[in-house]
């Protein structure tokens, strides 16, 4: 299948980009993690190069209205790229048939959940139509424009109410939406590591919404998964 030649610096980062490039975790030996994978799929739509995103559903327990790649946990027998189509179709009805994996990137640890995480990387080379099609995980779905995503004028500091902070991102119609967390951390590590963005530490910090954190109390420090990639330069 041949790429489009914006996705040849991606496919020939993802050969040499190492764990410790995207995070601070690498599973540890004898971890016994729970194996996953999400989709980061890159499209072309109206607007340009793309890739998807899902908001999670509001009223679930864990991470309620963060933005995520599709994805989950790999069932017995699957494997990571079975995973994450078969993730991808149930959530946005996408078809696998016309979804080309090109790449992975390297397997990443969610200590607080004990997630192994690894992003399979496709061309969507042959869209089909996408819908919420599980409304009790998935709020909204996005195409979100590469060209958004490398904008300063989208990219925030999210606060969280125990000091964290995490990159993040604006994206919807409205650039109202946040991205942030482990998804937004794979985007902003992997986007660095290919020189498309800067770091911008300094960029205009803004407080994470209290629903995305899932059982929070204002006496209690949040512990979430997302809250892995927290910024490493402050």
């Amino acid at each position: 299948m041949k790429l489009p030649d914006w996705l040849h610096p991606i496919r020939e980062a993802a050969q040499s980009i190492t764990v410790h490039d995207l995070t601070r975790f690498q599973v540890p030996d004898g971890a016994d993690a729970s194996s996953s994978a999400v989709l980061m799929l890159f499209g072309e739509g109206e607007h340009g190069p793309d890739l998807l995103l899902t908001e999670r559903s509001h009223t679930m327990r864990s991470h309620p209205g963060q933005v995520s790649f599709p994805g989950g946990r790999v069932d017995p027998g699957e494997t990571l790229v079975e995973a994450a189509l078969r993730e991808a179709h149930e959530e946005t009805g996408l078809d696998p048939a016309g979804v080309h994996v090109f790449a992975e990137l390297p397997e990443l640890w969610l200590p607080p959940s004990n997630f192994s995480v690894v992003p399979v990387l496709g061309w969507w080379h042959d869209p089909s139509p996408i819908w919420v099609k599980s409304p009790a995980e998935v709020h909204a779905i996005y195409r979100v424009p590469l060209h958004e995503l490398a904008d300063p004028e989208h990219r925030i500091v999210v606060t969280g109410p125990s000091g964290w902070r995490s990159p993040g991102f604006l994206i919807g119609d409205d650039h109202e939406v946040i991205l942030w967390g482990f998804t937004g951390g794979v985007i902003a590590r992997l986007f660095e590591f290919l020189g498309w963005i800067d770091d911008l530490p300094e960029a205009p910090e803004q407080e994470i919404p209290r629903y995305m954190l899932g059982g929070y109390r204002p006496d209690a420090e949040p512990v979430a998964p997302n809250t892995d990639f927290e910024e490493r330069r402050r």
